[in-house]
């Protein structure tokens, strides 16, 4: 299996949203920039379309991003197995719905790291995915 990586979407608005925290947005931008397989749901699509308009992103931009995002990675849809995958990770976990289902996405595309900053670091989910804080120490 190839290092593929579930990119959850605090690491793309940090991104994308360099005036705010420059250390974040650098770090989440050399991430970008070096992984080898970029993975994300149609759940991060909106998630980032969301938090990029709380932060006053005009709507122009934000699509030209997302078309960006679409055309470097791999877009996993989530389907019907994946809710159900999710719930499983929900009640096995204790992870919110929504972590759960980034978790699920990260799982049915076969991704080796999540790499997040809403859930423990280095933490390996099914025995398969493993959690990555790029903003700790103690990252990969």
């Amino acid at each position: 299996m190839t290092d593929r990586a579930f990119i959850d979407t605090n690491i793309w608005v940090y991104s994308h949203l360099k005036q705010k925290d420059d250390t974040k947005s650098d770090i989440a931008t050399s991430l970008l920039e070096n992984l080898p397989v970029l993975v994300i749901s149609t759940q991060v699509l909106s998630e980032y379309y969301s938090a990029m308009l709380k932060n006053g992103i005009p709507d122009r931009l934000i699509q030209e991003n997302l078309e960006v995002m679409i055309s470097v990675s791999e877009v996993q849809v989530i389907q019907i197995s994946t809710i159900r995958l999710c719930h499983r990770l929900r009640m096995n976990n204790r992870f919110s719905y929504w972590d759960s289902l980034i978790l699920a996405s990260a799982i049915e595309s076969n991704c080796q790291y999540l790499y997040s900053e809403d859930m423990q670091n280095n933490q390996i989910i099914d025995k398969q995915v493993q959690i990555v804080n790029p903003f700790q120490r103690n990252a990969l």
